[in-house]
């Protein structure tokens, strides 16, 4: 594998399902590790099957790959990180809001735009976030099937433009998600005394 004689810090493995994606992302993985590198494997694929590959339960946590040292696993859970983009969204105004209006949000939330944003956010921390992740030489990427991975890419430039236009209609693209149809109630409930 000449490639990997002098790589990036960041890998992606694409392609259409059923190519090897996993098998070489795997394998380059392993070398770079067995080189004294610490290397953290991450599959943004929904259907992933790194677990099966190595044999261990791996999830939506960094795993540690056993008898491999210097060799982390993870695997991006698209439910888990949308249950906690929403609990990011909901947790400020909990106790705040009533009840109603918490259910509305939460709602709004509830579609498969808030999964891909909730997936593009953790995908985008494995990028941009050096505290976090500043402890590995290389992250590699074991992609979704093409589509998916198309999509995930494509999610930088639709939110920038959503954010440029300033239409102010709810969309999961915003950070707020569907919360300005509330500003009113928002208003009045940061106002109320204690």
């Amino acid at each position: 594998m000449k490639f990997l004689e002098n790589p990036p810090r960041f890998l992606f493995f694409t392609g259409k399902g059923g190519v090897g994606k996993t098998s070489v992302a795997c394998a380059s993985a392993l070398s770079l590790a067995r080189a004294g590198r610490k290397v953290l494997l991450v599959s943004t694929d929904p259907a992933s099957n790194l677990g099966q590959v190595f044999g261990l339960t791996i999830g939506n946590t960094v795993t540690a790959v056993q008898d491999v040292p210097g060799l982390f696993a993870l695997e991006i859970d698209p439910e888990q990180a949308a249950e906690a983009y929403r609990e990011r969204i909901l947790a400020p105004v909990r106790g705040v809001l009533p009840e109603t209006e918490l259910a509305g949000i939460a709602e709004s939330l509830s579609g498969s735009c808030t999964t891909e944003v909730a997936s593009f956010d953790e995908f985008t921390s494995l990028l941009g976030d050096d505290t976090s992740y500043a402890e590995y030489n290389h992250i590699i990427f074991d992609t979704a099937p093409t589509g998916h991975t198309i999509r995930l890419l494509q999610l930088p430039g639709s939110w920038t433009d959503f954010l440029a236009t300033g239409a102010g209609e709810p969309s999961c693209l915003g950070p707020l998600s569907g919360l300005d149809k509330h500003k009113e109630v928002y208003a009045r409930a940061v106002q109320a005394p204690c």
